[in-house]
């Protein structure tokens, strides 16, 4: 079983155009393998894979059209695939518990989800994900279990839930370009749905800020340079963060152990915020959701962009950007946008949100 990601991770920092940010880059020198450490690499994240009933339909009609039984998500989030594969660290949310690969399936409230879409995570190039949400456990722990062993058996990296309490302590880095990058998943809670008795461990909630900066000073002791914080809160369907957000924000983002957080659950898209010269993003929106369910808000989503420098110091620079996203339908479909690729009225209403706390953050240069 592949290591489990303990932690936290939710806002996502990124640095915006209006000014860098600095930190510390750690010991510098020869990797394990032998190799340099790089002096610069990439990394994207994406908001919620939310699988309705509908976007589960659609997988199996995709499928069909190609002969085939089961579940198909790769034609829907193909767009994906220029931007994930091409960055040096994808960080995908996996909101919903997956199901026996023949089901029993079902959507909203207490899903049950195909597991043939960490298929689709893997070929769009994602090399972890967090797995902390109010839906960590719609199914119990077999639902747990279940989604862990498919992200292992994929080899997809994955944080936020666990099997004992062995492995909920264990951090995860992963190695970007020679340089240790942890990830760490926690969640506000379960939808009032208790852990199973003796096993607190089992997923990361509540949003502690005692535990997460713990577990993220544990990952700094472990080598890691870098750690992403994935955070699951907010308020659904709320473009402006929270007093409770932004104040968890301000806390974590005082330790120096933290460098970005990326944010989901408010399932529309939320700003960034530059805080102790690093950056939060409060919210991506959903990857791919029911297009016809709630408002038009809820079908736009951004992919978080974040290049990592290291500068003649040896400390890191990061600079943000972001690729606005909206979920089609007939058929279900995740388009990426940019500023003269039609859908304007989108692109301008999500790069409206970026930017609404003052940081003129830019939309990514477009990826074929």
């Amino acid at each position: 079983m592949s290591v489990l990601l303990v932690g936290a991770l939710g806002l996502a920092a990124l640095s915006g155009c209006s000014g860098d940010n600095d930190h510390p880059a750690g010991q510098r020198g020869a990797t394990e393998s032998g190799g340099r450490e790089a002096t610069r690499f990439t990394v994207a994240g994406t908001g919620d894979f939310l699988l309705h009933d509908v976007v589960t339909k659609q997988a199996a009609s995709d499928a069909r059209a190609r002969g085939e039984d089961g579940f198909d998500f790769s034609p829907m989030l193909a767009q994906l695939k220029p931007v994930i594969s091409k960055t040096d660290l994808g960080v995908c949310h996996v909101e919903t518990p997956l199901a026996p690969p023949s089901g029993p399936f079902q959507g909203y409230p207490t899903f049950s989800s195909p597991p043939q879409i960490v298929n689709a995570i893997h070929g769009l190039g994602y090399k972890t994900c967090s797995t902390a949400s109010n839906h960590s456990l719609d199914q119990g722990e077999p639902g747990v279990r279940r989604t862990i062993d498919d992200l292992d058996e994929a080899d997809v990296r994955h944080t936020g839930t666990a099997l004992s309490a062995k492995e909920a302590e264990r951090i995860n880095i992963l190695n970007v370009k020679g340089v240790k990058v942890a990830q760490l998943s926690y969640t506000f809670g379960t939808n009032g749905i208790p852990k199973p008795a003796g096993k607190p461990w089992i997923v990361n909630s509540p949003l502690n800020p005692e535990r997460i900066l713990a577990d993220a000073s544990r990952a700094k002791q472990a080598g890691a340079e870098i750690v992403i914080l994935s955070l699951h809160w907010g308020e659904e369907y709320k473009h402006e963060p929270t007093s409770e957000q932004r104040g968890l924000a301000k806390t974590l983002m005082r330790s120096p152990n933290v460098d970005l957080i990326l944010g989901c659950h408010a399932h529309v898209v939320q700003p960034y915020e530059k805080i102790n010269g690093k950056w939060v993003v409060y919210g991506m929106g959903n990857v791919v959701a029911n297009p016809t369910a709630n408002t038009q808000a809820t079908h736009e989503g951004i992919i978080a962009q974040v290049t990592f420098t290291r500068n003649s110091e040896g400390r890191w620079k990061t600079q943000p950007s972001f690729v606005p996203t909206l979920v089609t339908s007939n058929p279900i479909r995740l388009r990426k946008l940019s500023s003269d690729s039609g859908n304007q009225a989108t692109v301008t209403r999500t790069t409206r949100v970026v930017r609404s706390l003052g940081y003129n953050i830019p939309l990514a240069p477009p990826q074929n």
